[in-house]
């Protein structure tokens, strides 16, 4: 492996692949400073207010003169707002449909959809109701679970909202999409949404709006209404007591590939996530589309600076103009916050060597591959489209992937450099290392080291293949390192946006 990687010709910078020290020679200039590893150095003379380039895309301004050979961080590089000419459809490289359909084993729902998970929900509709929940879900351990091997579990969605809040407006509705996203997502057998009764997010509005009715595999009911906490426990765990035998039907049947949706997320990135793990895992996501399967980008804050990449391979303007307003939105979002686009990278991906957003955001938009850009949707709202498609997010990752999973997302990918221990229900999450020495570090978290990459010689299509292989076969049952550990029951964080009153 070189010390040093340059990803375009026409970058001013390259990155250092292990920790260098002043008087190391990189390409025809020699470091002038200690170079931590994943870091920038420049490769020739930047003036003050020129563009530093990386990917062949504008990363930043040079706050001062740099000089070859200098360390390119946050000391010397300064973020500016991106000021581009949109263009769309402008490379559109069309999916051939896979020869040879492949398979894994699903539960196939009667509502057509399939889960690769088959577990029973309890819903809340507001905090006050999440004690009440979560002793209901803690009422069935292993012990309780055993004569039913088919149900993967019993879990809580609980939150820290549903009053105080708007009866309308983007908080009210992104709260009830991901509500119905939960209630009616296929790797739930059964679901019991429990309430307190006069919160602002009343469920009979959720049962009206969407047209969910009650039977024996889906209730509802509140804390007021049944008279107390101790009587909704013990009411709630007769309901899901009664619902297990049902839910223990289900089986697992060979369902093609095209019925997979899978979540495309990253967290605690460093440098090598835009060259390892994401432009692996956007070949997988091509391959998934070739399959007739649907990949979902998310975090619009970390496709800032980048979204012109994604507008280029818009099936059409409309897909592309949905994306812009996106991102328009959220600096107008920021702005009145009091914040700032590059609030993001966090202080860790700057340490992982990330500087900007824009740096980070160009890394992150790899997840999404190659394929046409087929669909934008709001914050857990329903993705109907094939292939690979964006949702609005936060950056925050379990709000981001809670969105993605009420829009219908079966399966999540999650890749990280800095290292993370997230893990989320009903979806399972694969996680995938950028680079070999975090994964080697915590190799119970980590699935897949995409750091072979720079260290094994291994290909991009490799890699790729690799992922898509592993989600095939978690989607059929197989246990993710995330679920190994037990991880998922408090990454369920819808987003909050708007006033709290």
């Amino acid at each position: 492996m070189k010390d040093f990687v340059r990803l375009d010709p026409s970058d001013n910078v390259v990155t250092a692949t292990r920790a260098l020290q002043a008087g190391h020679s990189v390409e025809d200039v020699t470091t002038t400073g200690l170079i931590p590893s994943g870091h920038k150095i420049a490769t020739r003379a930047i003036r003050k207010g020129e563009q530093v380039r990386k990917y062949a895309q504008f990363i930043g301004l040079a706050h001062d003169d740099i000089a070859p050979g200098d360390h390119v961080h946050t000391h010397n590089l300064d973020f500016r707002s991106t000021e581009v000419a949109y263009e769309f459809g402008t490379d559109l490289r069309p999916v051939e449909r896979a020869a040879r359909p492949d398979t894994f084993l699903g539960y196939r729902r009667e509502t057509g959809k399939v889960g690769t998970r088959n577990y029973i929900a309890i819903v809340t509709s507001v905090n006050c109701s999440a004690t009440a929940a979560r002793r209901i879900a803690d009422a069935f351990g292993p012990e309780e679970l055993a004569p039913y091997p088919n149900v993967d579990g019993v879990v809580a969605f609980v939150h820290g909202t549903g009053c105080g809040m708007a009866g309308s407006g983007d908080g009210f509705e992104a709260l009830q999409r991901v509500m119905w996203g939960y209630a009616r997502h296929p790797n739930h057998a059964g679901v019991l949404m429990v309430g307190l009764g006069c919160e602002m997010n009343q469920i009979d509005w959720l049962l009206e709006a969407y047209g969910l009715e009650q039977g024996p595999l889906f209730q509802v009911m509140n804390i007021q209404n049944v008279a107390g906490l101790q009587r909704t426990i013990d009411l709630g765990v007769e309901k899901v007591r009664a619902m297990l035998p049902l839910a223990n039907e289900a089986q697992r049947v060979p369902c093609p590939a095209s019925e997979l949706t899978v979540a495309l997320q990253c967290g605690g990135s460093d440098a090598w996530s835009g060259v390892t793990a994401n432009p692996a895992l956007g070949h997988a996501c091509d391959l998934l589309a070739e399959q007739g399967g649907t990949g979902v980008l998310a975090e619009t804050p970390e496709i800032y600076g980048a979204e012109h990449l994604l507008t280029r391979r818009a099936v059409s303007r409309d897909v592309g103009d949905k994306l812009v307003g996106l991102v328009r939105w959220w600096e107008n979002y920021t702005a009145r916050n009091l914040g700032s686009m590059d609030n993001n990278p966090s202080p860790g991906n700057k340490k992982g060597g990330l500087t900007t957003i824009l740096e980070k955001s160009l890394g992150a938009a790899a997840k999404g591959g190659t394929s046409p850009l087929m669909g934008v949707y709001k914050y857990a709202e329903p993705v109907t489209a094939r292939g690979f498609t964006f949702m609005d997010s936060p950056g925050y990752d379990p709000a981001s992937v809670t969105g993605q999973i009420a829009g219908g997302c079966n399966m999540v990918v999650f890749t990280t450099g800095r290292g993370s221990a997230f893990g989320s229900k009903p979806a399972p999450t694969i996680k995938v290392a950028t680079n070999t020495e975090m994964y080697m570090r915590m190799t119970d978290d980590m699935d897949v080291d995409a750091g072979e990459m720079l260290t094994g010689g291994v290909s991009l299509e490799e890699k790729g293949r690799e992922i898509y292989e592993l989600i095939l076969r978690v989607a059929s049952g197989e246990s993710s390192k995330s679920e190994a550990q037990g991880l998922g029951d408090y990454e369920f964080v819808p987003w909050q946006i708007g006033a709290v009153m």
